[in-house]
């Protein structure tokens, strides 16, 4: 849980400061760049379930 706080945090603020300097956000701006980064998190979590 304290890691997930702690990734919340930078994530968040690193976007503000983006915002602030007036960058775009380092993230992909399409859905299937968002969808690909979130799909490969999900292999490594069935991987890691079926392979401990």
């Amino acid at each position: 849980m304290k890691d997930i706080l702690f990734s919340s945090g930078v994530g968040f603020g690193i976007g503000a400061l983006f915002t602030i300097v007036r960058l775009p956000i380092p993230v992909p701006n399409v859905l299937p760049g968002i969808l690909s980064i979130v799909f490969m998190y999900v292999g490594y979590l069935v991987v890691k379930y079926f392979i401990p």
